[in-house]
Order: structure tokens, then sequence, then C-alpha cells
């Protein structure tokens, strides 16, 4: 099959590879669109130091073209979205239910091969059958969506919140939505990129600025406020705008070596409450729920739908800042 293989930090290559096997708990699937999101790019940047070679693609969906000996919930042909999440169910933290902090943590698309390919394989315990009312390769942002409620479950918003959200990309946005489902009394977002806050304003926020200083403070200052970015000087931004007794969430990943600054004492003294969100916890299945809803919309999030082919165009797209919600389907005829 095809498929786009991280060789080394910074290169990446169209290549042909061995058809996926599954085994007996697994399905392979034929991927039908695969996302692109920061975790693709630190790994092709060296920064997550996963196992080279590697094809990335976890946030994905497709149709099930073979299932493992021992498989019986799921048959050819039927249409799936993946949790690309893999735990060992056996360390402490597994033990504790507490899974996306997995001692042995790993992923189809960063340490496993991913699905920036024809075909992948993925454990039936992981796919989540789409109703007929989602497009198979819509569903490919179930996953960056999961990852959303995750981070809705830490936050623990209440009615009437105010939210503060930096970063206008995918998953900005879907905290823009979530925000708002969950009956945010106003949601103003930060980004300096023109066309993604455009987008922001788009979906119905309340205000939106390259600078949280152009927004209006509300009264008592913001309730809630998340780092979607993953920017250093965002975050350190993020961290002084929290309103007495509010939370702020570290939602974007960071590179290893950000660092920001926090004053204790305002901390002690406003009970403020900083957390942070990793990936996907029990947030997968409810995810597909909400999505088959049509709490996004797809043709909204994706602005770009490339094939294959196209995987290392995508990824200077994505880092360059350009479009929203940039997808690979394999099945798509080069140009």
């Amino acid at each position: 099959m095809r498929a786009a293989v991280i060789t080394q930090p910074g290169d990446v290559e169209i290549t042909t590879v061995d058809d996926p096997a599954p085994g007996p708990r697994e399905v392979v699937v034929e991927a039908a669109a695969t996302g692109l999101c920061g975790t693709d790019l630190h790994i092709l940047q060296g920064e997550f130091a996963p196992k080279l070679p590697i094809i990335p693609g976890h946030e994905f969906a497709g149709q099930v073209v073979a299932v493992g000996s021992a498989v019986t919930e799921l048959a050819v042909g039927t249409r799936v979205a993946v949790d690309p999440s893999l735990f060992c169910f056996e360390c402490h933290y597994c033990r504790t239910g507490r899974n996306n902090l997995c001692e042995r943590w790993a992923a189809i698309g960063v340490t496993h091969p991913g699905a920036a390919a024809e075909f992948v394989a993925a454990p039936v315990a992981n796919c989540a059958v789409l109703p007929e009312n989602v497009r198979t390769e819509d569903a490919a942002l179930i996953e960056p969506l999961s990852c959303a409620v995750r981070g809705y479950d830490i936050l623990r918003s209440r009615l009437a919140s105010r939210v503060l959200i930096y970063g206008a990309g995918t998953t900005g946005l879907m905290m823009l939505q979530l925000a708002k489902a969950t009956g945010a009394a106003s949601v103003d977002v930060v980004d300096i990129n023109a066309e993604r806050l455009a987008t922001a304003r788009q979906l119905g926020c309340s205000a939106g600025a390259a600078s949280a200083d152009e927004l209006d403070r509300p009264a008592y200052g913001w309730d809630l406020v998340v780092d979607a970015t993953g920017n250093a000087k965002a975050i350190q931004d993020a961290l002084g705008r929290v309103g007495k007794g509010g939370t702020y969430l570290q939602f974007g990943v960071a590179d290893y070596a950000a660092r920001a600054t926090i004053e204790p004492y305002k901390i002690y003294n406003q009970e403020i409450t900083i957390t942070g969100s990793m990936a996907v916890l029990h947030s997968f299945e409810r995810a597909a729920s909400l999505f088959a809803t049509g709490v996004i919309d797809p043709d909204v999030f994706i602005s770009d739908r490339l094939p294959l082919a196209s995987f290392p165009d995508g990824i200077t797209r994505f880092q360059a800042g350009l479009g929203r919600k940039i997808q690979i389907q394999p099945g798509l005829a080069s140009a």
C-alpha cells in the first residue's frame, strides 16, 4: 500500500509499505480521511521522538476491510471512526481509571503505524460505528472533538460562564462550539491569524481579536481561560487573564522547552485553578454521539481535502497557519 512515512526529523516521503494484517482482536480500516494536527508537526520536528520511521495519522475514519479471527462485533463494510489511544490496562494509572496517563501510553499514528496510508490496523474496541447521516471522511473530526470533550470534562464549567479561548485552530474552534453548547454567557477568542479569527466569528464567538487587550473584559474577569495554541507567549498572557475563582486550562500542545511564569500568591489569594487536559479519556464515544447531532459543521472546519501524495504539502500549509483542518484522503486522485 501507499503511505506517508516520517523517516527522520524533518523528512517525510510517500512510499510503498506492506499492507497491515489484523491481529485476533483487530480490524483493518481503509482510511477515508486523516486530519493533520500539531502532534504530527511535533513528530516531524523530532520533538515527540517516537521510534522512526513512523506512518503518522491519528485522526481518522474509514471502512472495515478485514477483521481478526476473534472479532465478532464488526463486519467488513462497516464504517467507523477510530480512537487512536492504546493503553496497557495494567499500570497504576490504567487501574485507577486514568488511562490517558498510562505508563506505556501509545497511539496509532504516533507510536504505531497510522492512517496517512491506504490501510491501518486498529483494535476493534477502539472503533465507533458511524450512523448513516455522517459522511465517513468527515468523521475524522471525531478524534479532535473527543479531545475537546475531555477538556470540558476537566473544566467542569457552569452555566453562564465567561470564557476566553486563545487560538482559533481546529481545537480552539471546537472548544468555542462546546462552550456555546454548554451554556456559556460569552465566548471570546484571541488569534493573530485573521482567517481563523474570521471563522471564529462565523461560528458565533462573542468577540474576536488579535490581542486580549482589544476585548472588553467582563466585569469580574473571565471564569474560564483556555489555551489552544501551545505557544509560550500566548500561554503567559492567558495565565494573567483568569478572573477570581476562575480556571485556566492548558489544552494546546506546547514544545517541551516552553516555559511560563506563575504568581503563587495570586493563585492562592484568588483561588485560581490551573489544570491540563491530555488527549482522550472516556470521551470518544460521546464525541461521536455529539458529532452525529451536528454540534460542529464539517464544511466549516475542513478547509483542505488533499490526496495522499500531497501529505508533505499539507504539512507545509499547516505549519504556515493556512486553512483550518487539513485532511489527507488516500482515496482522492492526485492532481
